[in-house]
């Protein structure tokens, strides 16, 4: 999320603030099954995107100017395992023994042992280094420069940057299609821009009517985009034309959409009103929301175990009410990743 939209998310996210709504036990009114089992505490400090890690069976969050990483199987936490710079995002790098963050504090995208959370190369960036995704087909990952409204092209073996494309305005978050197309949000101007990897070209753009701000973004079986907006709703396009195939009122204040392939679900926290939805994909016809499950405000985005199912997400809580015109602050050792489970 660009620097910009965060701070007007924030504002408003606490205007009027919903109570915790975490700590559910199993209800039969949820049919997803979802539901908050543990909280794995943190130390205190911002965050941004999560990610899993599936051959280390860790989850990685970008907590300020450290990466956190939680290791699923056991659930303990090493709560430095790299360091950063106002770090959001962490891309596991299939294949190898690396790990790339993004870093706005400055403009870098930053090699790390995954062995060990060493340094290998701080590669520099275009302004506000935000999001980022692997792309398997190129095998480079894109790095997201909000502020810039350019992608970045890291090659995590050569450990350099090997291409730029302008895409223009503010961009969000992004995902490939495997196939060596990648998606945007351009959150600006209600849009998701398509961009073609190989010929560094912004082939189109996709317009959202009604989807103010969006921000998380995930592609999915059936050719299909789930885009979440700020304003609190999510759309599902087909990823081919753009056609609008459904759209969703959900919590306000999304950051992500977090695919779960196994399970054919799509999950979108959104963090104004501590819930979270469960959108199903299991055919090209099925898009509908199966369950809005409690969990905690301010958690707005997270990752997914895909053997297991369990979603894990960030949050803390807040004191409350902010000064005028002022940030609300986390309360002292309240940060902590939520765990749920069936």
């Amino acid at each position: 999320m660009s620097r910009s939209q965060r701070l007007s998310l924030i504002a408003a996210l606490f205007a009027g603030a919903l109570p915790f709504a975490g700590h559910a036990a199993a209800d039969p009114a949820h049919p997803s099954g979802l539901h908050v089992v543990a909280r794995i505490p943190g130390p205190d400090g911002g965050w941004d995107y999560a990610s899993f890690d599936p051959t280390r069976r860790r989850v990685y969050v970008a907590h300020g100017a450290v990466v956190l990483a939680i290791d699923v199987d056991s659930g303990t936490l090493n709560p430095a395992f790299a360091q950063g710079n106002r770090l959001h995002a962490v891309v596991p790098v299939p294949g190898t023994d690396l790990i790339v963050t993004t870093n706005s504090g400055d403009n870098t995208a930053k090699m790390i042992s995954a062995t060990d959370g060493r340094l290998l190369a701080s590669i520099p960036t275009a302004e506000d280094a935000d999001g980022a995704a692997y792309d398997p087909k190129s095998g480079l990952v894109v790095v997201i420069c909000g502020d810039a409204g350019t992608l970045v092209l890291i090659d995590p073996k050569a450990m350099k940057a090997v291409g730029t494309i302008h895409v223009g305005d503010k961009l969000e978050f992004g995902q490939p299609d495997g196939a060596g197309l990648f998606f945007v949000n351009v959150e600006d101007k209600n849009q998701v821009a398509v961009v073609d990897l190989a010929s560094r070209t912004v082939l189109r753009r996709y317009d959202l009517p009604g989807c103010g701000s969006p921000t998380g973004l995930a592609y999915v079986e059936g050719a299909r985009l789930v885009v979440a907006c700020g304003a609190g709703a999510a759309d599902i396009l087909d990823a081919g034309s753009g056609k609008a195939i459904a759209s969703f009122t959900i919590g306000g204040f999304p950051d992500a959409v977090i695919y779960d392939d196994r399970r054919h679900l799509a999950l979108v926290p959104s963090g104004r009103t501590g819930t979270l939805s469960v959108i199903a994909l299991a055919g090209p016809g099925d898009n509908t929301i199966t369950d809005t499950v409690p969990t905690q405000i301010g958690a707005r985005t997270g990752a997914v175990d895909p053997r297991t199912g369990k979603v894990y997400l960030p949050t803390a809580e807040y004191a409350l009410p902010a000064a005028a015109g002022q940030r609300p602050t986390p309360k002292p050792n309240t940060f902590a990743v939520l765990v749920l489970d069936r």
